[in-house]
């Protein structure tokens, strides 16, 4: 069964950091593709960062410089620093066997990341 468990969420006040976690039930390189995504309320899924097999990284223009996605052998994680309100989201890790483009085939539970004052 495949799982991926998302951990670090939490609330933080605007330019603090937080770490997110994932883990995976399968080796990292396993998959092709991973990639984190967010969504707001009342706002469509974002995809904010993702990593191919190679370690190839890239990010969303609202989270460039800001954002870091990394991976060992079993945990995907998102480094995220000078929070914004505008950050706040549940976050969702996500991987594929496939290369892109398409959806990803499996999914975490989501974790809830708030950034206010």
């Amino acid at each position: 069964e495949v799982r991926l468990v998302e951990s670090g969420g939490g609330s933080v006040q605007p330019g603090e950091s937080l770490t997110l976690s994932c883990v995976s039930s399968q080796y990292t390189g396993t998959w092709a593709r991973m990639a984190w995504f967010r969504r707001a309320a009342g706002k469509d899924r974002e995809e904010v960062a993702s990593i191919d097999r190679s370690g190839r990284t890239r990010y969303a223009d609202s989270v460039k410089g800001r954002f870091t996605a990394s991976r060992g052998s079993t945990t995907l994680y998102l480094a995220m620093r000078d929070l914004e309100p505008e950050d706040t989201a549940i976050y969702s890790c996500a991987a594929d066997l496939r290369q892109g483009p398409g959806d990803y085939a499996n999914w975490g539970q989501g974790i809830q990341v708030t950034v206010s004052s």
